[in-house]
């Protein structure tokens, strides 16, 4: 008699329709998929309480054809300069790009497309061929008071890309997209904003080829969204890549740039350090489009030494020794690793179960003390020289061993790597069942971190079946991230965004800045008086009406720089 097989949900494996609603809120590449494992399908169940009966219909899969909700309220002596001024070629009206250039991946959007019921869409998508269409495009706007929003690749969390006040969403990625040269003396990159990370160090790796240098690079910035984010939004989101305890944050890659802005074109200079004043690069850096729109850039680039690079992973007996670790790591001054990340005890478990830990392994860590809802896993790996890789790995088994941890060589954080872009894929499969997977992430200083980590999870926690994953996973000597990752099953979306609020509250309230690597947005704009203050918040607004001073550069509450008084959260 043969064995029943085991339900598993009817996990979507079909692209969506090029068309569709889907196709514009699915995560990453249209044929790219990764499921829920059976050890997670099984926790899910047993967290939310769920049978499989409640996973054998999908909720509202969006594969039906993208409709607009208002047609472009744009005059058209209006669309017929901008299509002079970029080509007829560039400039699209049509329902599916208006809705898809005005949408980002935040969770509260891809439910907003999911019922087919977006807030608000461009008049009209305009794809600039290069720097000098941008600033004719921007000049026309500023002339005429039209609404003029920067999408680079779509990835914002934070209703970055939103079109509040209609207007043109302005694709950088279509044309601009493209490494204009690299400097080998120096070791920089000319790159264009709408450059994709994959194309961008591919690019790199081959610099001798492309641009018969000597040696290969590489962009040392690889976010979570690599594959579907741009360097220009790196740079404007103020953004952090998995490596960047080695390799720095992207504001700290970045060297120099051109922005044209309502007031004029600015281009900064490629100094590595000067002493003239307040340097007006950094006043770009995080700025979001509310500025004007980035359309070069001069980032730093890094030797690219994959055969030297060495990985590792520890078990420490708890958060507080995985912490301390991480502090002295970083404070030690013998050289960083890339990638560092630690685990609270939380994500370590269910982290163990998503990749299925054989159970003597399991018996064998408890054995050596590291007991579940205590032990905290750390992965990591170390790059450049093959001396200083040898030197930093050794250094780091060293205080890991003094914080009771037990290695457990390089095969947790080789296994991580190869799937390290690919968890956002899961979030289209659990939301077609009624789960939301988010997250929300902020900055810390070292003697603030477990008032912080304890203060958001006893807040998420206190909602009934709810999980919350937390780790940190860029270091500095002053402190460090945490990245809270929560799942829940709603009843309804106001009961999801109501968490969500009292979540950013919590962070508030406990010392977390607002964002540490996904930018403000329009979505943490209501905290941004709060967390900044007025008197750094008015330094900001006079910036704003410098450059922007009819407020055309995405207006309606980006980084809280518009933002209606009564819209500011306490």
């Amino acid at each position: 008699m043969s064995k029943r097989k085991a339900f598993l949900p009817d996990w979507t494996e079909k692209i969506a329709p090029p068309d569709s609603w889907r196709s514009v809120f699915k995560w990453g590449a249209p044929d790219g998929f990764k499921h829920p494992s059976a050890h997670w399908y099984a926790m899910m169940k047993e967290e939310f309480g769920l049978s499989d009966a409640d996973f054998s219909r999908k909720i509202r899969e969006g594969l039906e054809p993208v409709v607009a909700p208002s047609k472009p309220a744009l005059a058209k002596k209006h669309l017929d300069k901008l299509k002079e001024l970029a080509g007829p070629e560039s400039v699209s009206t049509d329902d599916y790009s208006r809705v898809k250039f005005s949408y980002g991946m935040t969770v509260d959007e891809a439910l907003e497309l999911r019922a087919q019921s977006p807030k608000t869409v461009a008049d009209a998508v305009v794809h600039p061929r290069n720097k000098d269409d941008v600033q004719k495009i921007v000049a026309y706007c500023a002339a005429e008071k039209i609404p003029l929003y920067t999408y680079g690749a779509g990835s914002s969390v934070n209703y970055g890309v939103r079109t509040e006040k209609g207007g043109i969403s302005l694709a950088l990625g279509t044309h601009m997209n493209k490494v204009l040269s690299v400097n080998e003396q120096n070791q920089t990159a000319q790159v264009q904003p709408g450059m994709l990370g994959p194309a961008y160090e591919a690019t790199l790796n081959d610099a001798p080829r492309f641009f018969s240098v000597k040696k290969r690079y590489t962009c040392g910035h690889f976010p979570q969204s690599f594959e579907f984010s741009s360097v220009g939004g790196w740079v404007a989101a103020l953004g952090s890549g998995q490596a960047s305890t080695y390799y720095g944050d992207a504001c700290d890659i970045l060297l120099s740039l051109e922005v044209v802005t309502p007031a004029g074109t600015i281009r900064t200079l490629s100094y590595p350090g000067t002493a003239t004043g307040p340097k007006i690069t950094d006043m770009f850096k995080g700025s979001e489009g509310a500025f004007g729109v980035i359309t070069e850039l001069t980032m730093k680039i890094f030797r690219y030494m994959p055969e030297n690079r060495r990985y590792f992973g520890y078990m420490f007996p708890s958060w507080g020794a995985a912490v301390d670790c991480a502090r002295e790591m970083v404070q030690g001054e013998f050289g960083l690793p890339a990638v560092f990340r630690i685990s609270d005890a939380e994500e370590t478990d269910r982290g163990l179960k998503l990749y299925g830990i054989p159970s003597v392994v399991d018996a064998g860590l408890i054995r050596m003390g590291h007991i579940p809802g205590k032990r905290c896993l750390c992965l990591g790996t170390c790059e450049g020289d093959e001396d200083y890789t040898a030197l930093v790995s050794a250094k780091i088994k060293k205080l890991a061993k003094k914080n009771g941890a037990t290695s457990l060589s390089g095969y947790a954080s080789r296994k991580w790597e190869k799937t390290r872009f690919t968890e956002p894929y899961m979030r289209e499969d659990l939301n077609d069942y009624g789960l939301i997977i988010d997250t929300l992430e902020t900055g810390v200083t070292w003697d603030n971190i477990h008032r912080l980590h304890q203060g958001v999870r006893k807040v998420v926690k206190a909602r009934p079946r709810t999980m919350c994953m937390t780790h940190a996973s860029h270091f500095y000597p002053q402190g460090t991230n945490l990245y809270f990752i929560f799942m829940i099953r709603p009843e309804n979306e106001a009961e999801y965004k109501d968490f969500q609020l009292r979540i950013v509250d919590a962070i508030v309230q406990n010392g977390g800045s607002i964002s540490h690597h996904h930018g403000v947005g329009k979505m943490l704009a209501p905290w941004m008086e709060t967390h900044l203050g007025t008197a750094q918040m008015d330094v900001l607004r006079a910036l704003k009406k410098h450059f922007d001073p009819d407020n055309i550069m995405n207006p309606g509450g980006q980084m809280g720089l518009d933002l209606e008084p009564g819209r500011r959260r306490k």
